[in-house]
């Protein structure tokens, strides 16, 4: 219950700094530093992140950004499927 409610937690974080990050990239102003996004996304928040990229529309012209949010995203559903399976089923 607790993972599953850090899981919500981080994806929701990562969702919000994408929208502020975007914000703030129209108005010119202080953004968001990339390697903080990659942060949060490696702590358990690129879904978040990949959802937000699609909603805001940012972060959509770096490669970097469209294949690792989705990668880190299947790498942390593999890695959870198998913790399920190897220790609860």
């Amino acid at each position: 219950m607790l993972v599953g409610m850090y899981g919500i937690v981080i994806n929701l974080i990562l969702f919000i700094m994408m929208g502020i990050d975007k914000r703030r990239s129209k108005r010119g102003s202080w953004r968001i530093e990339e390697k903080k996004l990659w942060g949060i996304a490696l702590a358990g928040g690129a879904l978040g992140g990949w959802i937000g990229m699609s909603v805001f529309r940012h972060k959509t012209k770096h490669t970097s950004f469209k294949l690792g949010f989705p990668l880190i995203t299947l790498l942390y559903i593999a890695g959870m499927a198998y913790l399920v399976n190897r220790f609860y089923l």
